[in-house]
């Protein structure tokens, strides 16, 4: 592997604080540097791979898709969400008992908007999108 030399003018505040680090983490100052640098590249062509990603989605494909999400797929047992909160731990969002009196509500919900186990998510997502589009 072939290595080139730069000389690298840090302001004296930065370095020392690179020093620092360096130290912290056990590693030579140039090692830090080398590191750094290559995630910062990778971090930018990263950034580029997802604009040109963009650049070629088809927002209403996607959309039509997150629309189908969920639909004649009901929850099963296990799909619960635990309840948030430091009482809830460990606790299911609804008890087994009153799983099978939901299923019925939610087939009959079903008409106005898609069930199924991501529609949560999912339902996020395409508002997301629609902020995007300007919507």
């Amino acid at each position: 592997m072939r290595r080139n030399n730069f000389a690298l003018r840090l302001q004296p505040s930065l370095m020392e604080e690179a020093r620092k680090a360096a130290e912290a983490e056990g590693v030579a100052l140039n090692q830090l540097i080398n590191v750094a640098l290559a995630e910062k590249l990778s971090a930018l062509r990263t950034e580029e791979y997802f604009q040109e990603r963009i650049r070629r989605a088809d927002r209403a494909e996607t959309l039509r898709i997150l629309g189908r999400a969920g639909k004649g797929n009901p929850p099963r047992k296990g799909d619960e969400l635990p309840v948030s909160g430091p009482q809830g731990l460990g606790k299911k969002h609804r008890p087994e008992s009153h799983l099978s009196s939901t299923l019925g509500e939610h087939r009959a919900e079903q008409t106005e908007k898609p069930g199924g186990r991501a529609t949560p998510q999912f339902g996020e997502l395409k508002k997301r999108l629609n902020r995007f589009k300007g919507r």
